[in-house]
């Protein structure tokens, strides 16, 4: 008897994750991919002699990638090979204030002290309390499917749900880090964790003071080949496992009949599968690829996540005051965010974010030289006017940089690549060019992510960072598991109905 058929729609990084999990359950997985390489926003860039992470920078929770390989009973180190950063990030400000997140915790918080004037022992408290948080809830909100009553009955989630009204469900990140620290330094430190979903500090509940224990308990990590060695070393995991990819060959249709998805229209022709999995965007799912089904318009219609002004700078210099990640803070974080989220715009003071990988991997720039991948949070893709934007806030930027770092940065560059809010939109389908879906700019909003099933189609799944538990490397790993997961539980192995033509 064949193995049943499976198709995963996307090769994102939770495309991937599923294909590899569906093959180690039997399926016959095939994945089709619209752009000609896989991995979604987590791709390369290289010019001059220069290469870069095109997309997410941040490595987390490398344990959600190893545990693939463990799962088909291969050793992560033999594929893909990371180190556990000795320091997070740099801090800059305009009041000349520059400060190291050391990975130690008890080092960081001696930093602070020293710079900043904060007892180190309150931020050794918060970041205990980020701890608790996380195991409050983490178990609940991130590894669990949201929309299956069983998750909620039984003890740990009694007890996390009764744990909520503490936990700042019911106030803001800001609100929170405000009351709990004395320097608007490290509140402002502190509140920019909102934006690793694509959020605004001042807007969304102080539950999410969880992500610091990500980086700052369980650390930051740096893939020894890049953050594109994730897609690299994941495709060929999956190739091991006789997945099959379809690159340049985008999906027209989900194919349906009596309330279940029964296969995909490729090329004008109808293929069936017994199980589908959309990594794509869930706007663009429904939208593009089931256009005359019900849609479910309370989630679609959720205000989106930030979404980032991207310049890859090739820089004919090296900076020993800068590290793998740094930050340049505004002046006024409350004005840049309400400029982002209000406004629809671009600040004149924006933070900048400053990801240079040659730091620890030198043949990304070529000697004496730094690659600058160099990130703004913006509004996602409303219609602005994003050719004067993008020419605006490239001179703020550069301006910043070189004020701050005692240069003239703009002198410096010799390549030059471009991603925003438009072309993050046109090249990964994701509404509004969004990084992470809906925003989770009010207390509901990780119950308005949409599930990792389908409640009217049989056989049709979702994974990816605009479904349940939301964007990012980690969360998109952990959708793939849960929906992989729930195919196990839902799927009965039952003889395959015939495809009927459309």
């Amino acid at each position: 008897m064949k193995n049943p058929r499976a198709a995963v729609i996307g090769a994102g990084i939770g495309g991937l994750a599923a294909a590899i999990r569906l093959a180690h359950q039997g399926y016959a997985v095939t994945v089709f991919e619209a752009n000609p390489y896989p991995g979604g926003k987590l791709s390369e860039i290289t010019s001059d002699g220069y290469r870069f992470d095109a997309g997410p920078s941040l490595f987390t929770l490398p344990d959600q990638v190893d545990a693939l390989f463990r799962l088909v009973g291969e050793e992560p180190r033999d594929h893909f090979d990371y180190e556990r950063l000795d320091e997070i990030c740099r801090y800059f400000w305009e009041d000349g204030t520059c400060l190291t997140a050391w990975a130690d915790p008890v080092r960081f918080a001696q930093e602070v002290e020293a710079q900043l004037g904060e007892p180190a022992e309150r931020v050794l408290q918060f970041l205990r309390r980020s701890r608790t948080y996380f195991e409050l809830v983490g178990e609940l909100f991130l590894f669990r499917s949201l929309h299956k009553p069983s998750t909620f009955l039984n003890r740990t989630a009694l007890r996390a749900i009764r744990q909520l009204p503490k936990l700042g469900l019911f106030s803001t990140m800001h609100g929170a880090n405000a009351d709990f620290f004395l320097d608007p330094r490290l509140v402002q430190l502190f509140n920019r964790f909102a934006t690793y979903n694509g959020s605004d500090p001042y807007q969304t509940p102080a539950l999410l003071n969880i992500i610091p224990h990500l980086e700052h308990n369980i650390g930051a990590f740096f893939p020894r080949q890049g953050m594109h060695s994730i897609t690299t070393s994941l495709v060929a995991l999956a190739r091991r496992q006789g997945v099959t990819f379809r690159l340049g060959t985008p999906v027209e249709r989900i194919l349906t009949h009596r309330g279940k998805a029964i296969g995909l229209q490729v090329a004008g022709k109808p293929l069936p599968f017994r199980v589908i999995v959309s990594n794509a965007d869930v706007v663009s799912t429904y939208r593009r690829l089931l256009p005359e089904r019900r849609h479910p318009h309370r989630i679609l219609r959720q205000p989106k996540s930030s979404s980032a002004l991207i310049f890859y700078w090739g820089i004919d210099r090296q900076f020993p005051q800068l590290g793998l990640h740094n930050i340049f803070f505004s002046r006024d974080y409350r004005r840049e965010f309400a400029h982002i989220f209000r406004h629809q715009t671009v600040s004149d003071d924006p933070t900048v974010y400053l990801n240079i990988t040659s730091k620890y991997k030198p043949d990304d720039a070529p000697p004496g030289g730094e690659n600058w991948f160099t990130m703004v949070n913006v509004p996602n893709n409303a219609g602005q006017d994003w050719d004067g934007l993008i020419a605006q806030t490239r001179q703020h930027v550069l301006a910043k940089l070189s004020r701050l770092l005692s240069c003239d940065a703009a002198s410096l560059i010799r390549t030059e690549a471009l991603l925003d809010p438009r072309s993050i939109e046109a090249r990964t389908a994701s509404a509004q060019g969004a990084l992470y879906g809906n925003s989770s700019n009010n207390r509901y909003a990780a119950f308005l992510r949409h599930a990792n099933y389908s409640s009217q189609l049989a056989h049709l799944y979702f994974c990816g960072g605009s479904v349940h538990p939301g964007g990012g490397i980690p969360l998109s790993l952990l959708s793939a598991r849960i929906a992989t997961e729930l195919v196990a539980e839902r799927e009965n192995r039952s003889p395959f109905l015939p495809l009927l033509e459309r």
